[in-house]
């Protein structure tokens, strides 16, 4: 059951479903190669999760999620991710200081040459990183559920112009706190760094 759930959250999460599409029992079924009660189950798990809704007469459909919410769920991360900032602080290695440096030497190597989607991947290794430091399991487990519910408007949020010159000091100034093992630096560069996407998913919602 975990592969085809796994399987059908990426399509979902990669676009191959859009937002309100149904999600057809019998196409999945064909689709992913699984019996009907994986599916439903796994249907109910992506429920649960935020990323389908299951509608009386209609079945499932991909959970539609306005960019009023997206901005809510960012707020929700700020907090989350401030904290798990502040634990890799206090748990930091020598080995992970260095590879933060690492990446934050190929972030700003990626914002000189305008390469903005090695910049972007290089932001998710770096908070994944981050995560994987702090080894703070809920707040993982919480931060994966919320980012997969602004997907999409995340992506929007990467085509906005300058947004990687803006970020990068943002991403440099966490990275510094971490090394240093100041966990109120950490926890208040990560909430800064996320405040800022706050305030361009809003200047999304007023130019919509």
């Amino acid at each position: 059951m975990t592969s085809a759930r796994d399987a059908l959250r990426e399509t979902i999460l990669t676009g191959d479903y859009l937002p309100g599409e149904r999600l057809v029992e019998a196409t999945l079924i064909e689709r992913f190669g699984a019996s009907r009660f994986t599916i439903r189950l796994a249907l109910q798990d992506l429920a649960a999760e935020g990323l389908v809704e299951i509608q009386r007469n209609r079945g499932a459909v991909v959970r539609k999620i306005s960019l009023a919410e997206t901005i809510e769920i960012t707020q929700v991360r700020m907090v989350l991710e401030g904290l798990v900032a502040a634990h890799a602080a206090e748990r930091v290695t020598a080995a992970e200081a260095a590879e933060l440096d690492e990446i934050g030497l190929l972030m700003r190597r990626a914002v000189e040459t305008g390469e903005h989607r090695r910049y972007s991947d290089l932001n998710q290794r770096l908070h994944a990183l981050i995560r994987a430091i702090a080894g703070h399991g809920t707040a993982d487990r919480l931060i994966d559920t919320l980012k997969a519910q602004q997907a999409r408007h995340q992506i929007m949020l990467a085509l906005v112009p300058g947004r990687p010159q803006q970020s990068l000091p943002q991403h440099e100034a966490i990275i510094a706190a971490i090394r240093a093992r100041d966990p109120k630096a950490a926890e208040e560069a990560m909430r800064d760094h996320i405040a800022s996407v706050i305030e361009v998913l809003k200047s999304l919602d007023e130019s919509g």
